[in-house]
């Protein structure tokens, strides 16, 4: 199998560099957001570039089993529960400190 070419249509590469692009913008916003939403969102960002990556390889590699959807099943449950929790954490540090900075978060173990 050609992995640069599937059919005439894209292959694996194009689908992996759009993964890393996404992935890099993720991390991007990991690091420099001072927001907890907008580090949340970030982290949510960074598990789809890991769901199209791994929905990418199993398309080229192993297109007839389907353990890779099984996978991108529990990561996606796995990123509603994370998005949830971090939200609701969020809401309440905001309430009660006017602000969710993750700086002040040191803070609250006082």
């Amino acid at each position: 199998m050609n992995w640069l070419s599937n059919s005439g249509g894209p292959g694996l590469l194009p689908y992996l560099l759009v993964g890393a692009l996404i992935f890099g913008i993720g991390v991007v916003g990991v690091l420099s957001q001072r927001s907890a939403l907008m580090v949340l969102m970030s982290v949510e960002i960074i598990m789809n570039a890991a769901i199209l990556t791994l929905v990418a390889f199993w398309r080229f590699v192993r297109p007839d089993q389907f353990d890779a959807q099984v996978f991108v099943i529990i990561i996606v449950t796995i990123a509603a529960v994370e998005m949830a929790a971090g939200l609701g954490l969020t809401l309440l540090v905001f309430r009660q400190r006017g602000n969710a900075n993750v700086d002040e978060v040191k803070e609250l173990k006082q």
